[in-house]
Order: structure tokens, then C-alpha cells, then sequence
């Protein structure tokens, strides 16, 4: 593994923690030539399964894509990046048990298990992620959701 602070090829493994059930290995890692400690994970690589979008298209699912809307609905939140990281890890396990058959998933299923997600763990983030992604037109749409994540009349 390749030192993402000086570049170096040789690393030592200080630890390693088994995530999602199995599906996954984190491994703390320390490069041998600056002693930088950095994070590594291993997946089993399975076949690629497709998200149909809206209006039909298909696109194969690509979980940097799902953790970049993720993490921006959670910019400046009180979440921790393992939280972050484990949430992802959750929506990707469900989304490919969902797939199984076809190995298709809908887009706005996928949509929807994000914001059961962020709605479980900050509900401001859910709001951001909401807003993206019903494509809320007015305010009065907005106000709607924020009423109903709060639990207001």
C-alpha cells in the first residue's frame, strides 16, 4: 500500500477490525520510511450491480458517489468519519441484498434508504439530503419535510 503522505511502498499493519458484518477489513496501517499512519480498507469485489435512475437510464452503483452525497449533507455536522463510513457501509450492504435477484436497484430506493439513514443519526443532514434530492421547488416544500422530520404539526 503506497503512503499517501510521502509515498513509499513499505508499510507495517497495526491494526485490523472486521466491518459490515464480515463484508469488510479495516487496517491501520504505518509507513515504514515517515511512521505516517493512515487507513486502508479490503472488500470482497462482487458483481457490479446497476441503479436505474428517473428517467430510466442505467448506471452501475458506485459507492464513492453514494459517500460524496453523504458527506456533504453531513459537512460541519457533529458525525464522526467512522460513523459516516459505517453508515455507507450499511446503505451499500442493503442496496446489494435488495439487488440480489436482478442485480438492479431504483434510484429513488437508494435515495430513500440514504435519508432513513441521515434521518436516523442528524436530522439536519436528512434536510440537506432531502432538499437535493426530492428537488424541492418552493419554500413551502421545504418547510413541509423540516415539519415532519420534527415531528411538528
Amino acid at each position: 500500500m503506497r503512503c499517501p503522505h510521502c509515498g513509499n511502498v513499505e508499510d507495517k499493519v497495526i491494526e485490523s477490525r472486521t466491518l459490515a458484518n464480515g463484508e469488510a477489513i479495516r487496517r491501520r496501517r504505518e509507513c515504514i520510511n515517515c511512521n505516517y499512519r493512515f487507513t486502508s480498507y479490503e472488500r470482497l469485489e462482487d458483481k457490479q450491480f446497476m441503479v436505474v435512475k428517473r428517467d430510466g437510464r442505467r448506471e452501475p452503483f458506485d459507492r464513492e458517489k453514494l459517500e460524496r452525497g453523504v458527506e456533504r449533507a453531513l459537512e460541519k455536522r457533529p458525525v464522526s468519519q467512522m460513523q459516516i463510513e459505517s453508515l455507507v457501509n450499511e446503505i451499500e450492504d442493503t442496496t446489494a441484498i435488495l439487488s440480489k435477484g436482478n442485480r438492479e436497484i431504483s434510484s429513488t430506493i437508494l435515495g430513500d434508504l440514504v435519508l432513513e439513514r441521515l434521518g436516523s443519526i442528524d436530522k439536519v443532514a436528512y434536510i440537506r439530503f432531502a432538499s437535493v434530492y426530492r428537488h424541492f421547488e418552493n419554500l413551502d416544500e421545504f418547510i413541509r419535510e423540516i415539519q415532519k422530520v420534527g415531528g411538528e404539526p
